[in-house]
C-alpha cells in the first residue's frame, strides 16, 4: 500500500508534481491546506485529516460539503472521507495524520509532498514525524527527492550522475556508508545533525546509501 501525504507547507509544490506523486499511490490523504494543493492539481482526495484552519475558502466549502454528505455519495470524485481536528490541539496536523493512517494502513509506504517550502520549523518536525514512521517515506518535492533510512535500509541512487548528494542524521549517532560518490564513507559515525553529509556528488549510476544504524534524512537534487 501505497499512500500519498500531500501537506499544507506554504510553498507547495507544482501540479506536476503533485500530480506524478498522487497517480503512484493508491491513497490520497491531504493534511490541512494540502486540499488546495490537490485541487490545484485536480486531483481527487480521498481522506482530509486536519482542523480546517489554514485552507482556502474553497477548501474549507469542500469540507464542510464532504462532512455532511460523508458515507452517502457513491462515486463521486468531489466527495472524501474528513477526519477534523480541533483547533485547540496538543499535536500538529501532520502528527494526527500519520496515527490516523497507520490505523487504517499499518507499515504503509509514505510519499509526501507540498512539506518542504516556507516554514523551517515545520520542515523540521516534519522530519521528525516522518523519522518515527515505522515503514518507507519517500520525500518528492520539486527538484529534489528524497528518503528517510532506518538502520540495515539501503538507498540505490539511479540516474542521478552529476547531482548534488545530501544526508543528515535525524539520531545521536548514525552509522553511514556511501559509494559511488565524490567523496565515500565506510561505516563512518555521524553524530546528530552533523554536516558532513551535506553536498556530496553522484558519479555513477549505481550510487549508494546505506544506514547501518540509526536513522537518515537524505536528498538527491536533481
Amino acid at each position: 500500500m501505497r499512500v500519498a501525504l500531500v501537506g499544507g507547507s506554504p510553498e507547495a509544490a507544482s501540479t506536476a508534481t503533485v500530480r506524478a506523486v498522487t497517480a503512484a499511490s493508491d491513497v490520497v490523504v491531504a493534511i490541512d491546506r494540502g486540499l488546495d494543493a490537490l485541487m490545484a492539481a485536480g486531483v481527487p482526495c480521498d481522506l482530509f485529516c486536519g482542523d480546517a484552519d489554514s485552507v482556502s475558502t474553497e477548501g474549507a466549502e469542500r469540507v464542510r460539503w464532504a462532512e455532511a454528505a460523508q458515507g452517502n455519495v457513491e462515486g463521486d470524485e468531489t466527495s472524501f472521507e474528513v477526519v477534523r481536528y480541533n483547533p485547540h490541539k496538543d499535536d500538529t496536523d501532520l502528527g494526527l495524520a500519520l496515527a490516523e493512517v497507520s490505523r487504517r494502513w499499518p507499515g504503509a509506504v509514505l510519499a509526501a509532498t507540498c512539506f518542504g517550502g516556507g516554514n523551517p520549523d515545520h520542515l523540521v518536525g516534519v522530519l521528525g514525524r516522518f523519522a518515527a514512521w515505522q515503514g518507507s517515506v519517500q520525500l518528492i518535492e520539486d527538484g529534489y527527492e528524497g528518503r528517510i533510512l532506518h538502520a540495515g535500509d539501503a538507498w540505490y541512487v539511479a540516474g542521478a550522475v552529476g547531482s548534488r548528494f545530501s544526508f543528515i542524521p535525524l539520531t545521536p549517532e548514525a552509522v553511514v556508508s556511501e559509494y559511488h560518490m565524490r567523496w565515500e564513507l565506510d561505516h563512518k559515525h555521524v553524530e546528530l545533525l552533523s554536516d558532513l553529509g551535506i553536498s556530496n556528488v553522484i558519479e555513477h549510476n549505481d550510487a549508494t546509501i546505506t544506514c547501518h544504524s540509526g536513522t537518515l534524512a537524505c536528498w538527491v537534487f536533481l
